[in-house]
């Protein structure tokens, strides 16, 4: 099991660690000791910095980066603030149609992307949103899959704590605010990390609505290192161990809590 296991972390690690050192060689070394194996080929000759600097100062990647963060960690806010209302309404209260409203909430994360993208992009160019932030924030933030995680979790909380608020007083405001969002923090960094790895990985949508430099992501930046007649090989290496490496640094001291919220609602009904 443990030859196994360490056979599987190889496998998974390698690919990472080579784009690493390839980041630190010079584009003409990338792929100069490939062939015969030897241990140049798992580690560079000459160190250098150099693709990392050209990130920052001829692609203008902080620019990108910050892009990819504001539009990331937008969705991730309104996302939760509607998420879990609608779950909230979907859970404790009773209205016709509900079910089938559910339903359609549900398809909407079964659905493939690629199925509305095109009338998706005629609404957003009707709205004049195209190459614009609120064409690539609006779109994310409604999300099925977030909404039934939460309402899962809404539906295990007691009614009796809802209706000992509303004796005290409490408005539905007040007691969605103050009494329910405080105990689901587990579901909520689930439905926030998913919401924003969505936006970090996302390269079909901000590829079709943005038009300009200005409202470029990562991974969009990252297509521009492969050109008609070439790959700059290494600063696409540094570049992609960038666009990792945050995430990860994201997901590790929130992964306790991502996988209770994971692992506390999806079964429960």
């Amino acid at each position: 099991m443990y030859v196994t296991q360490i056979v599987v972390v190889f496998l998974i690690i390698f690919p990472l660690f080579f784009a690493v050192v390839s980041s630190l060689r010079p584009l003409h070394d990338i792929y100069k000791y490939v062939s015969p194996v030897t241990w140049q080929t798992f580690w560079p000759t000459h160190f250098t910095l150099e693709a990392y600097v050209n990130l920052f100062v001829k692609r203008n990647f902080g620019k990108v980066l910050y892009n990819t963060f504001f539009v990331a960690m937008v969705t991730v806010g309104f996302g939760i603030w509607f998420g879990s209302m609608a779950a909230f309404a979907f859970a404790k209260f009773r209205f016709r149609g509900q079910h089938a409203l559910f339903v359609l909430v549900l398809l909407t994360f079964m659905i493939p992307f690629e199925v509305i993208a095109i009338p998706l992009y005629g609404l957003v160019n009707q709205l004049g949103w195209i190459d614009t932030y609120y064409g690539l924030i609006v779109p994310a933030v409604a999300n099925g899959l977030v909404i039934f995680l939460y309402r899962q979790f809404f539906l295990d909380l007691p009614d009796a704590l809802i209706e000992s608020a509303r004796v005290d007083g409490g408005s539905w405001w007040k007691i969605y605010a103050s009494v329910i969002m405080p105990l689901c923090r587990p579901v909520t960094v689930s439905a926030g990390l998913m919401l924003f790895i969505s936006q970090w990985e996302s390269f079909m949508w901000p590829l079709i609505t943005t038009r300009s430099k200005d409202y470029k992501v990562i991974q969009v930046a990252l297509s521009d290192f492969t050109t008609e007649f070439a790959t700059i090989w290494n600063e696409l290496y540094a570049g992609s161990i960038i666009a990792v490496i945050i995430p990860v640094l994201l997901l590790l001291p929130l992964q306790r809590y991502f996988i209770q919220g994971v692992t506390g609602t999806g079964i429960k009904e």
